[in-house]
């Protein structure tokens, strides 16, 4: 079933929040459905489906916001796979939309990552729930661990430089000075990167993200009631999504989920790689953006390295990447996919100010969740303001 066209994002809406011990991550996300509603010039009264997912939240966490919303939509969708869970819960609103299962969907997130302490990336597993974890966690595996061991990997396998990595970091770092809501706004240097402390080598702490309290909101309807809303409609192409695990031990590490779910996107959205005017990548790590972008198909593998280079990856570049700054220098709760889309959203609007792309008129957005060295998943998203 083919989605192009069909449906798209009428509403986005990214809470200003990066440090507030005085909400709760049901506040945030109650103020983030708002405000994207307001965006979309609808009302809570219209929505009659839901998506969310959340670190805070239990296999039936949707049911509780729902009655902290007083909501009983049509349509729910609590798909948690990590970061990657709102771009797919996008791809999973339009299919249902499509499928007349709801007519507006709302997609939320929020989280109190920072304010409550949460150590992201660091800590060891208590191997809970997930019976592959027998066999990792008595070894004390950290989530910065499995990505250093791709970027090692990377690293022997192509010749990759910390050079090469640092300059993604200091890309995004430029993006979030142009950000008057992201945490860290002083510009770094390729040096400063290399200068910070090794977290698990060879990244280092400024190829790590960041950690913040945030959330946001999206809104999905038909295309049809589309046109008749406030803002520009951001048309959903094509969508894909997957999973990349230890494959009974015969896994190559430096293929992960975007070589799969980026596919499929291009594919179903019918467009070319030169077609896409800037892309929204998660990045967890500088390594993260790179395996990402060879993986999608922006380079060969191996080429990353070099692709990433030279102002490539800039708001003015070639590829203009993670404009918003992204979870290395902009917010990272947790869970950052929501975020994707919506600087996503906005670059197709034109709403981006001193960091717009000039001409933006295809966007791609691809979330990444778990971790690479281990399991994760992926999900590739392309939308269009045509």
């Amino acid at each position: 079933m083919s989605l192009s066209r069909k449906t798209a994002v009428v509403g986005v809406y990214e809470h200003p929040s990066r440090f507030s011990p005085d909400k709760s991550m049901y506040q945030i996300m109650a103020e983030s459905i708002r405000g994207a509603l307001d965006d979309a010039g609808l009302t809570i009264k219209d929505v009659d489906g839901i998506c969310t997912a959340g670190m805070g939240m239990g296999a039936m966490g949707v049911v509780g916001f729902c009655d902290y919303l007083n909501l009983t939509p049509n349509f729910m969708d609590s798909t948690n796979i990590g970061g990657a869970s709102f771009v797919a819960h996008t791809a999973h609103a339009a299919a249902a939309i499509n499928s007349g299962l709801c007519n507006v969907a709302v997609i939320v997130y929020g989280s109190t990552a920072a304010s409550a302490r949460f150590a992201i990336g660091t800590g060891g597993g208590g191997g809970g729930g997930d019976p592959c974890d027998q066999y990792e966690f008595p070894y004390g595996p950290t989530t910065v661990g499995a990505y250093a061991m791709v970027a090692q990997r990377h690293m022997h396998e192509y010749g990759t430089r910390p050079e090469q990595l640092a300059e993604i970091a200091v890309t995004m770092r430029h993006h979030a000075s142009l950000n008057p809501v992201a945490k860290y706004r002083d510009p770094i240097t390729v040096e400063d990167v290399l200068a910070s402390r090794v977290i698990s080598s060879p990244l280092h702490l400024l190829d790590c993200c960041i950690i913040s309290d945030g959330g946001g909101a999206l809104v999905v309807t038909s295309a049809e009631r589309a046109r008749d809303l406030k803002k520009q409609p951001a048309y959903i192409l094509g969508v894909g999504e997957t999973v990349r695990h230890a494959a009974r031990g015969q896994r190559d590490f430096l293929e992960i989920a975007a070589h799969q779910s980026g596919r499929l996107a291009f594919e179903r959205a019918g467009v070319a790689h030169k077609d896409v005017d800037m892309a929204m990548i998660y990045d967890s790590f500088t390594i993260t953006v790179l395996a990402t972008l060879e993986n999608l198909g922006f380079c060969q593998r191996g080429e990353g390295g070099s692709f990433v280079t030279g102002g490539r990856l800039r708001y003015d570049g070639d590829l203009p990447l993670n404009t918003d700054g992204g979870g290395l220098s902009s917010n990272h709760p947790g869970m950052r996919g929501i975020f994707l889309v919506i600087e996503a959203v906005k670059q197709l609007r034109g709403e981006c100010g001193p960091r717009q792309v000039k001409d933006c008129k295809i966007a791609l957005a691809h979330g990444t969740g778990g971790a690479l060295g281990t399991r994760h998943s992926g999900a590739t998203l392309i939308m269009t303001n045509q």
